[in-house]
């Protein structure tokens, strides 16, 4: 058996277009959604991140504004960029790019952004909101892997969800979105004895550790959905993900590629929050006029 391939390009392409539309729709009201992304420091990954986030954005029509910071920016000097952006009314959107130098405190800097410009979806009321089911925002990534489930028509009712890797990003979203559609849902993380045992009961496996090849082909339950969010590059420079590829899908039904899996859909979904804060923000105003 071959699994299927989960093509996260194609699907992602498709959410581009259902925004760009969504955008057309906000221009007609004269609004131009508009995201900003503030980069600190010289971090190579972090530079490419940005720039297909910035060009991602400009190709859906929305505005798209970054910010680069050196990497001796003060913490004080971030937060008050953040604090103009909050305030900046043609910025529906603010993206912090992660890691941040380490004289910075991550956490304060992201609970300065304010809640309703939080595409990330880690401010900690969005992640008290999502904990409740009432999330204003999504973590981008989780939420790019529930629409792959989705448009796979993965039944989650029920299923046996199992996440390796337990980050507030990922895995800790992840399963409260899986939760959230009926699935009963196990979270590993690196103190988890036999993590084969966990991972052989999963009808839906996601991985996000950061560690190449933990998931291999006997870790996992014949027909199995395979999620694999982690994205590594190996000294010959090849990209992989957290999942040993080539095993896996002789077992699992379907599985995500890397590259082209979770990637495209990380970004995709960073629009669809950005496009949903301009409407909220649209309505808002709207309301005030009334």
């Amino acid at each position: 058996m071959s699994a299927r391939i989960i093509d996260g390009k194609a699907l992602s392409d498709s959410v581009r277009a259902e925004v760009a539309e969504r955008v057309k729709a906000l221009a007609a009201q004269g609004i131009q959604p508009g995201l900003a992304v503030v980069l600190v420091g010289e971090d190579p990954a972090s530079q490419v991140y940005v720039r297909n986030k910035a060009a991602a954005c400009e190709k859906a029509g929305l505005h798209s504004r970054v910010i680069r910071m050196g990497e001796d920016t003060t913490e004080a000097e971030l937060l008050d960029v953040v604090r103009q952006l909050n305030e900046d009314s043609a910025i529906h959107g603010i993206l912090v790019q992660l890691p941040l130098p380490g004289h910075m405190n991550t956490a304060k800097v992201i609970e300065t952004i304010a809640a309703h410009k939080d595409v990330d979806g880690f401010h900690i009321s969005n992640a008290g909101l999502l904990m409740t089911g009432k999330p204003l925002f999504r973590p981008c990534t989780p939420y790019g892997v529930m629409r792959m489930l989705e448009s796979e028509g993965v039944p989650l009712r029920g299923a046996e969800a199992v996440i390796v890797g337990a980050s507030n990003i990922v895995g800790k979203p992840m399963a409260m979105l899986l939760l959230a559609a009926g699935a009963t849902v196990t979270l590993c993380n690196s103190k988890t004895r036999d993590l084969g045992a966990q991972t052989r009961r999963a009808d839906v496996l996601v991985v996000a550790t950061g560690r190449p090849g933990i998931v291999t082909g006997d870790m996992i339950k014949p027909g199995a959905v395979v999620i694999d969010v982690g994205i590594n590059r190996l000294p010959d420079g090849r990209l992989v993900g957290d999942v040993d590829f080539e095993s896996a899908r002789q077992v699992a039904g379907a599985i995500t590629p890397v590259p082209g899996g979770v990637g495209p859909m990380t970004i995709a979904m960073l629009l669809v929050n950005t496009i949903e804060a301009a409407e909220r923000s649209a309505a808002g105003a709207a309301l005030q006029t009334q």
